[in-house]
């Protein structure tokens, strides 16, 4: 039965292939593998339960998919040797491939050179902030290496990862060293933390903010859940309240008063001081329900009925009236609102549409 194995390249690239071969591979053997065209070298990075949870986790990885390609053989040592040797014209190969764009007038970086096992093809990883019409430098580039090439644009955290580097942790690079997938990170996420919105303080080596902000984002959302929300109004027992700022750390909240006062209460003592257990008031969401509560009141009282139970009263009188029900008012409160903002429209209308003559009652 053919074993699920992850082979790494050079650049932190990875791929799944199938081992049908005699014996067990483990992990930082060197293999050959098939590829397009050809073969390659790598190292075993990850086999067995490990290399299944990532081939259906991980970007590269094929999902519930069985791997197209197979790993042909282990590497013996004239592989490793040879291998090694195309390590150090890589560079070599980079520099001349730069000249030839600065010769094609090419706005490019040429970030690395990456040549396959069996030299059929050549692979130049470049970084560019437009779109960039290669087609010319492929062609000069064919002829001056006789091999296949194939430029690929990538991404400056994906540069990051090709070469890898010490962060300010003092650490190497998350992408490079063991971060599955580069997730998008955005400022909205430094926002909901309270950090610096400095980009030189929360940003990496790439100039993109840093992967790490995403480790504890879910533990700063799920934290705030459990206080109310900045800038609303609390009744507590000591009146209506705003809430300045909250600190998730040590379970406070800064409340500021009516009077001008601030002070600063545990999440726990806050609740027991709402008059109302659980109640949190917006402000807004306050005056307006007022407004509705006092036109309800308001078409209420005009429009009584006398009440048919109490023989002898008085039509339209205060004593016997009928009130209507608290929905049914707040259903024509709106309707009465809904009818005068159209009729006042339709009045600055025809006021607009008035004739600018001397009588202001012509017609």
């Amino acid at each position: 039965m053919a074993a699920l194995i992850e082979v790494a390249f050079k650049g932190n690239r990875k791929e799944f292939f199938q081992w049908d071969g005699s014996g067990e591979i483990t992990a930082r053997t060197a293999v050959i593998v098939e590829v397009d065209r050809g073969e390659d070298f790598g190292y075993v990075h990850a086999v067995g339960e490990l290399a299944a949870t990532r081939c259906g986790g991980c970007a590269h990885g094929c999902g519930t998919a069985e791997p197209p390609r197979k790993i042909l053989r282990r590497a013996t040592p004239d592989d490793e040797r040879r291998a090694a040797d195309l390590r150090v014209q890589d560079e070599d190969v980079r520099r001349r491939a730069m000249e030839k764009v600065k010769s094609h007038g090419l706005v490019m970086k040429l970030t690395d050179a990456e040549w396959q096992h069996d030299k059929r093809k050549l692979t130049i990883y470049f970084t560019a902030d437009k779109r960039v019409d290669f087609r010319t430098l492929v062609r000069d580039l064919a002829a001056t290496f006789r091999a296949r090439i194939e430029l690929k644009q990538i991404g400056v955290r994906d540069e990051a990862k090709r070469l890898s580097g010490i962060g300010r942790c003092g650490r190497e690079y998350c992408s490079a060293s063991w971060l599955p997938e580069l997730r998008p990170v955005n400022l909205q996420i430094a926002k909901d933390q309270r950090l610096s919105l400095n980009p030189s303080q929360i940003s990496g080596a790439c100039g993109r903010l840093m992967c790490c902000l995403r480790y504890e984002h879910e533990f700063y959302v799920t934290s705030r859940k459990r206080f109310p929300k900045e800038g609303r109004t609390l009744a507590t027992t000591r009146g209506e309240e705003r809430v300045l700022a909250t600190d998730i750390f040590r379970d406070r909240v800064t409340l500021l008063g009516t009077d001008g006062e601030t002070r600063m209460v545990t999440l726990i003592d806050l609740k027991r001081e709402l008059e109302s257990p659980g109640e949190v008031l917006d402000a807004a969401e306050d005056d307006a329900a007022s407004e509705a509560t006092a036109v309800s009141d308001e078409l209420i009282t005009d429009e009584s009925v006398p009440d048919e139970s109490v023989p002898g009263a008085p039509a339209g009188g205060s004593q016997g009236t009928r009130q209507r029900a608290p929905d049914a008012a707040r259903d024509s409160a709106d309707r009465s609102r809904r009818r005068g903002r159209r009729g006042g429209h339709r009045q600055r209308g025809d006021r607009d549409n008035r004739p600018r003559g001397d009588d202001p009652n012509a017609t």
